[in-house]
């Protein structure tokens, strides 16, 4: 059963609507954690749209299982990726425009910053993950990297329809087969919900599923508890 990585931005979009201290995504990360999560995700945008710099710091400070913090290559968020302790660093593109991440890294083009960023990850003994599509060239690129962990782009598969959901899941789960056979451990995550998590959860060798939107907003409705729960019971029936 892949472990459930559970990602708390958009309740800090919530608090961020009105610039105040609620709802707080540490105590909603520690209610997540208590309810059986197996790590907490964050991104630090450089916009600062949801997660600010102290919700990081707090995080590193309260999380008891694993921080995986997503990161773009710019260089002031490099500094503070290296400065902020997490066990998991997660490489993404970023554009200001977006209102969400829109695809994996380029891997290809982004090579000369990546060799120069990666040792300094290594030695601070923090994992790395590069977020990818689930595209051959950034899977072989990622691994002559030597880095620890991809996490595929699960975007095309969550908003396809139809026969092509089935096309992207077969994507998904030959990216998955052949960065196994390179040596990359594999992670998945992007527009996973409760109605089409399975078939990826059940994927041989995904080790980590990423997953926020979905659970804050069935959290609005039933709690933090049983959100967190029903997510857990449509992964491990999967598995």
């Amino acid at each position: 059963m892949p472990r459930l990585h559970v990602n708390v931005d958009h309740v800090a979009t919530v608090r961020e609507a009105r610039r105040g201290q609620s709802p707080d995504p540490v105590e909603w990360a520690r209610q997540a954690e208590a309810a059986g999560a197996h790590g907490i995700t964050c991104h630090l945008r450089q916009d600062r749209r949801h997660i600010q710099d102290a919700d990081v710091r707090r995080l590193r400070a309260q999380v008891r299982t694993l921080l995986n913090l997503e990161t773009s290559l710019a260089g002031e968020m490099i500094e503070l990726a290296l400065e902020s302790g997490a066990d998991e660093i997660c490489i993404v593109p970023e554009n200001r425009q977006e209102v969400t991440t829109e695809g994996g890294l380029d891997v290809v083009a982004e090579e000369a910053r990546l060799q120069e960023v990666l040792p300094r990850f290594a030695e601070k003994g923090m994992l790395v993950s590069l977020f990818v599509d689930p595209d051959p060239d950034a899977i072989r690129k990622a691994s002559e990297l030597r880095v620890d962990f991809i996490e595929l782009h699960t975007g095309a598969y969550a908003n396809a329809r139809g026969g092509e959901r089935e096309v992207e899941l077969e994507r998904l789960a030959r990216s998955a087969r052949e960065a196994h056979g390179l040596g990359l451990r594999v992670n998945a995550g992007h527009g996973l919900h409760y109605e089409n998590v399975g078939p990826v959860a059940a994927l041989p060798h995904i080790e980590e599923l990423n997953i926020g939107h979905a659970i804050v907003s069935r959290a609005v409705f039933v709690g933090v508890e049983k959100a967190l729960v029903e997510m857990l019971d449509r992964i491990g029936g999967a598995a």
